[in-house]
């Protein structure tokens, strides 16, 4: 199983760990489009600061995030699972699953991102701000140039069973699994189920609770209705929402 994160917007701080070590990221098929991006964002940052903030976005209170950049090459690098922060990540609560759930964890999470393109939860990354959406001067958007690469190794890191894409849809952008990889990937969507409304928090905190459940019980799925099974024996209410491999999960209390 293969299971495709969003990363957070939030982030914590570098540490005083070793900095960045490119050439040790998984995917290295990603190597060169990488470079690229971060290429590009650090002459960016360090060039204008207010140009910087009008490209990544951001709020004069998150100025700071330029100066991050900047120091990219430099900083210290933690594992993708400490770094990214938020909800989801939250309710995933790595630090704490059990050494067995960790390993598979290592394995099974792919964190989507506009900088790396794609990491594992074990890959040594420092803090940063570019998310998807971005615009870079010299790349154009970021989703766009992340498709290329991707389409030629995603595929083989999806393997040979299910695919959960839990990405939003600005990181959904960079890479959309076709054929037979499409035939065995799913998607779920978190309802308030006396409403039958999506709510942004408890669907992220939710998905970080399925995560977790599927690592923590081994679960292996190969294919959409395996995973609804799976997700039932786990005490989740599912429901097939009629277009192929997307699952509702029905959830009574918001928190």
């Amino acid at each position: 199983m293969l299971v495709l994160l969003p990363p957070s917007e939030g982030k914590a701080s570098s540490g005083r760990g070793a900095p960045l070590k490119p050439e040790s990221l998984s995917l290295p098929g990603l190597a060169e489009a990488r470079a690229a991006v971060l290429d590009e964002l650090v002459e960016l940052c360090a060039a204008d600061e207010e140009k910087a903030c009008e490209v990544l976005g951001l709020s004069e209170g998150l100025r700071g995030e330029v100066a991050k950049n900047v120091e990219l090459r430099t900083a210290g690098a933690r594992p993708a699972g400490e770094i990214y922060t938020g909800v989801l990540y939250d309710a995933l609560g790595l630090a704490t699953l059990d050494a067995a759930a960790t390993r598979r964890s290592g394995r099974s999470l792919l964190v989507f991102s506009g900088l790396w393109g794609a990491v594992r939860v074990t890959d040594r990354i420092p803090s940063y701000r570019c998310s998807m959406g971005v615009r870079l001067p010299g790349i154009g958007a970021l989703g766009a140039h992340w498709r290329g690469a991707m389409a030629s190794v995603l595929p083989e890191a999806a393997g040979t069973g299910l695919v959960l894409d839990l990405r939003s849809s600005a990181y959904a952008s960079a890479w959309k699994p076709k054929g037979e990889v499409a035939a065995r990937t799913a998607t779920v969507r978190v309802l308030h189920a006396p409403t039958r409304k999506v709510v942004s928090h408890f669907n992220k905190a939710t998905k970080g609770r399925i995560v977790r459940s599927l690592l923590e019980a081994g679960a292996a799925p190969r294919s959409p209705a395996e995973l609804v099974v799976a997700l039932r024996d786990l005490g989740y209410v599912v429901e097939e929402s009629g277009k192929a491999g997307a699952l509702d999960v029905l959830v009574d209390e918001i928190h």
